[in-house]
């Protein structure tokens, strides 16, 4: 009788996703810019791990279009212009827009208590004034929209998306005060869902996703500044990687 690899194969997927996780937040945080080409030996020196499971990682990060895999070049950290940054974030408002307006008409009572849950847990990362919590609880906000607008492909497309503009929306969160406004406008679009308004649930969550005037002026900003690289007293990278890892 063969033995169960069952939970081998968990731990490696586990793993993997770990090391792609640690690897988005670098690129989100600045420390792997756009343009930098990650080499397979320094990253696995970094994270303390095997090449197998950086080159899985690596493969995901590609088909979420995060990172470049180039022949006889490797992986590069994804550089998106203005333009297209701005016209994705079009395309996902919109998107978001039809999961709001669908979720307000067809949402059951558990799809509300699981928005008024991930809509808690949002409030708490918002007081603790912390970012990368705050984005984690912030996707299962916006996960829970997709689910209740009970529409499979609508949140295949918007997931998607989701996962291609991660690094973008997250740095927007470490904006000055970006957090708290984040939040407030949850407030607004689960008002408009509790009450079955899918026009204003609709809107709500438009404006929530957009990034428009100022907003998308600091975004640039905060991309400027990564693309000019870390300044000369930050650790290096990859430091503290083994204990994300551990």
């Amino acid at each position: 009788m063969k033995p169960k690899s069952g939970g081998r194969k968990n731990r490696a997927a586990t793993r993997t996703e770990a090391l792609r996780e640690a690897i988005e937040t670098k690129i989100a945080t600045g420390a792997f810019p756009p343009g930098m080409r990650l080499e397979e030996s320094e990253l696995t020196r970094q994270f303390g791990v095997s090449r197998t499971p950086l080159r899985e990682a690596l493969i995901q990060l590609s088909s979420m279009g995060i990172v470049s895999i180039r022949p006889r070049k490797g992986a590069v950290v994804a550089d998106v212009t203005p333009q297209r940054l701005l016209e994705m974030f079009e395309v996902m408002a919109e998107l978001e827009a039809m999961c709001a307006r669908l979720a307000a008409r067809r949402m059951h009572e558990a799809d509300q208590q699981e928005l008024l849950a991930a809509h808690r847990a949002c409030e708490t990362a918002c007081l603790a004034a912390d970012p990368d919590e705050y984005y984690h609880k912030n996707e299962r906000f916006h996960h829970a929209i997709y689910r209740a607008s009970q529409s499979g492909f609508l949140a295949e497309q918007a997931m998607a998306l989701q996962r291609r503009l991660r690094p973008y929306r997250r740095l927007q969160l470490r904006v000055r005060n970006r957090m708290s406004a984040s939040f407030n406008e949850h407030t607004q679009i689960v008002e408009a869902l509790l009450r079955g308004d899918p026009d204003a649930a609709a809107e709500a969550l438009r404006q929530h996703i957009l990034v428009q005037g100022e907003r998308f002026a600091d975004l640039l900003a905060c991309l400027a500044s990564l693309r000019a690289g870390p300044p000369a007293s930050s650790p290096p990278a990859g430091e503290d990687m083994r204990v994300v890892l551990g």
